[in-house]
C-alpha cells in the first residue's frame, strides 16, 4: 500500500458514494447508465472469486464486500426500486453492452498470465472494466442535461483510474519485479476513454457552464 493506491481506492470509493447519495436522497438516476452499472456488477462478480478463499487483509475484503454490495445494490435501485426506476432513460441508454462481454472474455482466454478458472477471470474484469464506462459516456454525449452530480461520479471514476496508473508507476520504480503488462495496459485504455470527457469538465468547471459533451 502506497499514498497513490490509497488516494485511487478512496476516489473509487468516493465515485459509489456519490453515486449512491444521488439516487438515494434524490430518488432519481437520471443520466446514469443502468448498462455501465451491470457490467460494473460483472467486473467485480468475476475478479472478487477469492473473497471467500484467500484472506489478504481486513482492508482488503472490506473494499471488496463494498464495491460488490454498491454495484448490485445501484442495479437494483435502477431496476426495481418503483420510484427511482420511473427516471431511468431506458430510449437513451440504448448501448449495446452485451457484446462487450464476449470479446474481454475471449481476449483473457488468449491472453492471461495462466490459464486457470480465476486467473481468467481476473483478467476478464480488467478487461471489461477498461471498456464498461463506455454505455455511460455515450449517454451523456445524447444527455443535454448532466447533474451536478452524474458529472462528479464520472470524473471521480477516471480520477480513480488515472491514480493506479501513477500507482503503478511508483511501484515499478520501488519494488523489484513489478511489471503486469496486462493489468497496465486495461488501466491506460481505461483512462484513455476518459480523456474527452476530463477536457470537457475542466472547461465547465474553469468557465462556470453547465457541464455537457459534444453530441
Amino acid at each position: 500500500m502506497n499514498i497513490f493506491r490509497l488516494a485511487g481506492d478512496m476516489t473509487h470509493l468516493a465515485s459509489v458514494l456519490v453515486l449512491l447519495l444521488k439516487i438515494h436522497t434524490i430518488k432519481s438516476c437520471a443520466g446514469v447508465s443502468l448498462k455501465t452499472q451491470e457490467l460494473y456488477a460483472i467486473v467485480f462478480t468475476t475478479r472478487y472469486l477469492d473473497i471467500f478463499t484467500d484472506f489478504i487483509s481486513l482492508y482488503n475484503t472490506v473494499m471488496k464486500l463494498i464495491f460488490l454490495g454498491s454495484s448490485y445494490s445501484i442495479v437494483w435501485y435502477i431496476r426495481r426500486h418503483k420510484i427511482v426506476r420511473r427516471s431511468y432513460d431506458k430510449n437513451q441508454d440504448t448501448f449495446r453492452h452485451l457484446f462487450l462481454i464476449l470479446p474481454c472474455f475471449v481476449l483473457a482466454l488468449l491472453i492471461n498470465e495462466k490459464l486457470t478458472f480465476k486467473e481468467v477471470m481476473w483478467t476478464f474484469s480488467l478487461y471489461l472494466e477498461a471498456v464498461a464506462i463506455l454505455p455511460q459516456l455515450v449517454l451523456l454525449q445524447r444527455t443535454k442535461n448532466i447533474d451536478n452530480l452524474t458529472g462528479q461520479y464520472v470524473f471521480l471514476l477516471g480520477a480513480y483510474r488515472a491514480l493506479y496508473i501513477v500507482n503503478w508507476i511508483y511501484r515499478y520504480f520501488t519494488e523489484p519485479h513489478f511489471v503486469h503488462w496486462i493489468t497496465w495496459i486495461s488501466g491506460l485504455v481505461q483512462t484513455l476513454l476518459y480523456a474527452d470527457f476530463f477536457y470537457y469538465y475542466f472547461q465547465s468547471w474553469k468557465n462556470n457552464q453547465k457541464l455537457q459533451l459534444p453530441a
